[in-house]
C-alpha cells in the first residue's frame, strides 16, 4: 500500500531529526545539523534495503518513490529559510558543517548510485533509440 511509503518517510524523518539534534549537540551547536538530509539518506538506504530483501510490494514502492521525489523540494525550501548570515557570524563551525555535509552527501550518493542495479529499458525506449540511430545514419 502507498501508505507504507508515508510511514517509512515519517520514520526516517523522525530519526533524521533526532540524529541531527544529536550531531548538533556533539558539535556544540544548539540547533539541528543536517537532520533533514540525514532523513533523506535514511529513506534512500531503507528503500534499497527493503527492495533487495523483496519486502517492497509494487504499491509500497510507488509510495516511497513519490515521497522520495517530493522530499527534495522540501529540503530545498527548508534550506532557503535558514539564516545564512547568522550562521556565518556564528563561527567556523557552521561553515565546516556545511562543507563536511556536502562532501559526505556527495560521497554517499555516489556510493548508492554505484550499488544500485541499472533497470532494464522498456522495449519502446529501445525501439525509439534504434529509430533515432537509423534516422541519423540516413540524414
Amino acid at each position: 500500500m502507498i501508505i507504507y511509503g508515508t510511514a517509512l518517510l515519517a520514520l526516517c524523518h523522525l530519526l533524521g531529526i533526532f540524529l541531527g539534534d544529536l550531531l548538533g549537540q556533539l558539535m556544540g551547536v544548539k540547533t539541528n545539523v543536517g537532520g533533514v538530509g540525514i532523513a533523506m539518506l535514511l529513506l534512500i538506504c531503507a528503500r534499497l534495503y527493503i527492495q533487495r530483501r523483496g519486502w517492497l510490494p509494487q504499491m509500497t514502492e510507488r509510495g516511497v518513490e513519490y515521497w522520495g521525489a517530493m522530499y527534495i523540494p522540501v529540503v530545498v525550501a527548508m534550506a532557503a529559510q535558514q539564516d545564512v548570515v547568522a550562521a556565518l557570524r556564528g563561527g567556523p563551525v557552521a561553515v565546516l558543517a556545511a562543507i563536511g555535509s556536502v562532501i559526505v552527501c556527495g560521497a554517499v550518493i555516489s556510493l548508492i548510485n554505484r550499488m544500485e542495479n541499472p533497470r532494464m529499458e522498456s522495449p519502446a525506449a529501445v525501439e525509439a533509440d534504434s529509430m533515432l540511430i537509423k534516422e541519423h545514419r540516413h540524414a
